[in-house]
């Protein structure tokens, strides 16, 4: 039996947004590229600042301007560039074809206005619905997340609900009209386990359920392994890493991406030792002039230092931007 043939929902190119600042031009995503199919959930990791929720802003053209701005690149979603659309047609867009479960839920809702308005608006913007169809739409979509009670709490302002309750709102408001594509930003943020647990499961049901696509921007490596068919691996605005999740874990092919990896705690450690990556991300407004990995990592030699490395080819789906990445991806291959 043959497989269905999947697409490239999103294709983005050379992606590049900065900001202005009295320090100089920051660099937050400095040239990416990448593609996510039908039906596929693509991870995001990094360290804080390497550009993850800033790239992904960009996709939805939700990048404040000024100090912000999308300087080059294009983002194609179903055949249109969506960095080209009419803020009409980007009003159609967000909810719809592309949503986004924000990283707080608690600064994304509104705290003046009740659940019920800001489910509504939605619906009733989107899909036509009248204010009485808007209203059992909302009230089905919160069962659906797993929100208790929920024709009456419907009409509970944010503060009245609990953190994880919060976060299920948000993912209800965000699949309220069924899109495409859905970005998923840091979305157990603040969140106890056994809450963290129950909402990724809940974000893998539903997407099965509709067959959209996912974006998950997490630092968490455990979820990436979990969650993800494919893996992109930032740092300072750049595409350091780009492969398969198993292979990724399996063999990376960037010193970067085994420093991220050593940092995961392990159980069966008896020191009891984590593993930090050496020094701090460095300042975007003033990068080097080489790798700007170099200052931080322990393979760095003099041309990590003076020239920027090449994005290379390790397999067919297997990228690695590094001078050595044929030899880092070779010992991991030889250590797994």
């Amino acid at each position: 039996m043959t497989q269905p043939e999947t697409f490239n929902l999103l294709d983005v190119k050379d992606l590049r947004v900065h900001f202005r600042s009295e320090e100089g031009t920051v660099k937050a995503v400095d040239g990416i590229s990448f593609e996510v199919k039908q039906g596929e959930t693509l991870g995001i990791v990094g360290e804080s600042g390497s550009g993850k929720t800033v790239a992904n802003l960009s996709l939805m053209r939700l990048i404040p301007e000024p100090p912000g701005e999308i300087v080059s690149g294009s983002v194609m979603l179903h055949g249109r560039d969506v960095l080209k659309l009419s803020a009409r047609d980007l009003r159609r867009l967000r909810g719809k074809q592309v949503a986004m479960i924000f990283q707080d839920p608690m600064t994304a809702l509104n705290p003046f206005m009740r659940v019920s308005k800001q489910l509504m608006e939605v619906t009733q913007l989107h899909l036509g619905h009248t204010r009485v169809q808007a209203r059992d739409h909302a009230v089905k979509m919160l069962e659906h997340v797993g929100i208790p009670d929920a024709s009456e709490r419907i009409d509970s302002y944010p503060h009245e609900f609990s953190g994880g309750m919060r976060q299920r709102v948000m993912i209800a408001m965000a699949l309220s009209c069924q899109p495409d594509l859905l970005i998923a930003d840091e979305p157990t943020t603040a969140l106890d386990v056994t809450i963290q647990a129950q909402i990724l499961e809940l974000i893998k049901r539903l997407k099965a359920e509709s067959g959209a696509s996912v974006i998950l921007i997490t630092h968490d490596l455990g979820i990436v392994a979990g969650m993800t068919d494919q893996v992109i691996v930032m740092y300072a605005g750049r595409i350091f890493e780009r492969a398969p999740t198993a292979e990724l874990f399996q063999n990376p092919g960037n010193p970067y991406t085994r420093g991220l990896l050593r940092s995961v705690p392990n159980p069966t450690d008896e020191q009891g030792q984590l593993y930090q990556i050496p020094g701090q991300p460095p300042d975007l407004a003033r990068l080097p002039a080489g790798c700007p990995f170099a200052p931080r990592c322990e393979r760095a030699e003099e041309i990590c230092r003076r020239e920027f490395p090449p994005f290379v080819q390790l397999t067919s789906e297997h990228y690695s931007l590094c001078h050595f990445a044929n030899e880092v991806y070779a010992e991991s291959k030889t250590v797994s």
